[in-house]
């Protein structure tokens, strides 16, 4: 059975609870987007849960927000949508339509007690400023772009996946 995970924005005007198989917090995007927009240190964390479950209290205060893309050669907006609280601005989760049946939570959303990753993924690392020094610890991954595991791979292999 996957865990249900709880989570608010910081005024509590948002509360939610998804249902995750991979709760565990282990992959550290450096990306613009997810360091401007919810990561104080630099970078962000995503976990996975299923869209279907997700429940939420207090829609009316959740705005969306769309990126914009620029790869060098093109503009254009990003399909993920980020969910975030339009009275505190707490980064809630993010969906995808071209993964419909999943939503990324942030772990610094989410108030259930998470499990402590033994590694980490940093990933996204092309994008971190200078001001930001990664504590990579032995075993971690790195990678400039995006890790060769999908968070369920990642779960699954080291026996994290909850059934």
């Amino acid at each position: 059975m996957p865990l249900r995970l709880a989570g608010s924005c910081r005024c509590q005007a948002v509360r939610f609870t998804v249902e995750s198989h991979t709760p565990v917090p282990y992959q550290l995007c450096y990306c613009s987007i997810c360091r401007k927009t919810a990561g104080g240190g630099g970078y962000a964390i995503n976990i996975m849960g299923t869209k279907s479950s997700l429940d939420v209290a207090g829609a009316e205060a959740i705005r969306t927000y769309q990126a914009t893309i620029d790869d060098g050669t093109q503009c254009r907006t990003s399909d993920g949508q980020r969910h975030f609280c339009d009275r505190c601005a707490t980064a809630l989760w993010l969906w995808d339509p071209n993964w419909p049946e999943l939503v990324h939570p942030f772990a610094s959303a989410i108030d259930t007690a998470l499990p402590v990753a033994r590694e980490r993924t940093h990933l996204m690392l092309r994008f971190k400023p200078d001001w930001v020094e990664p504590r990579i610890e032995p075993g971690d991954k790195v990678f400039d772009l995006y890790p060769d595991e999908s968070i369920e791979n990642w779960h699954r292999s080291r026996n994290l996946w909850v059934a």
